[in-house]
């Protein structure tokens, strides 16, 4: 596979944040927008674990959540301080109001909004999603999912993921949304 080249046609204009369920593929969207965009992708989990030197696992194992969503919001505001990037978040990161209200106030802010179904065909083999070491890992994902859902639907931008996109198709979707909001500008636009 060859390797993409920004669109020098485009230019990022603000932060974009990707939020979403695990598995909705805010990494492997983000990614593909910022080689498309030559933007810096920011990962805000592996943030944390290069600062702790533990898993996201590890860390809830040792510290709890709590700790975790307290280091997660430090980062978040650490990296929206710094030059315009493209910003995947954990899927628990936009639940906190005060990490909402930080995020819209300096990003434009992306929900990924893929079905229960294909999260869980995503997730299912993957033993790195510390909320899922459960008995029945489907049953918790459906419980996040639903609860999730409705503060999810508080972000102001959406894309409704379908399960046959591929990774360049989603991000096609994407970047027109980020487009129409002002986030990504065409050059000639840029003036």
């Amino acid at each position: 596979m060859g390797e993409t080249v920004p669109d020098r046609g485009l230019a990022l204009r603000r932060t974009v944040v990707l939020i979403g369920m695990m598995g909705a593929g805010k990494t492997a969207i983000g990614r593909a927008l910022a080689t498309r965009l030559g933007a810096e992708l920011k990962d805000s989990d592996a943030e944390i674990v290069d600062a702790a030197q533990l898993t996201i696992a590890e860390i809830f194992e040792r510290y709890g959540e709590a700790f975790f969503r307290e280091k997660e919001t430090q980062v978040i505001e650490r990296l929206l301080d710094g030059p315009s990037c493209i910003l995947s978040t954990g899927g628990g990161a936009w639940l906190a109001e005060r990490n909402r209200q930080i995020l819209t106030g300096k990003a434009a802010v992306l929900w990924l909004d893929a079905d229960l179904e294909l999260l869980w065909n995503r997730v299912r083999h993957k033993t790195t999603r510390p909320l899922l070491r459960t008995e029945d890992p489907k049953a918790t994902l459906t419980e996040i999912f639903n609860a999730r859902q409705p503060v999810y639907a508080l972000a102001p931008l959406r894309l409704k993921v379908q399960p046959g996109w591929s990774i360049d198709q989603t991000a096609d979707a994407v970047m027109d949304v980020l487009i129409e909001n002002g986030a990504v500008a065409r050059t000639e636009d840029a003036g």
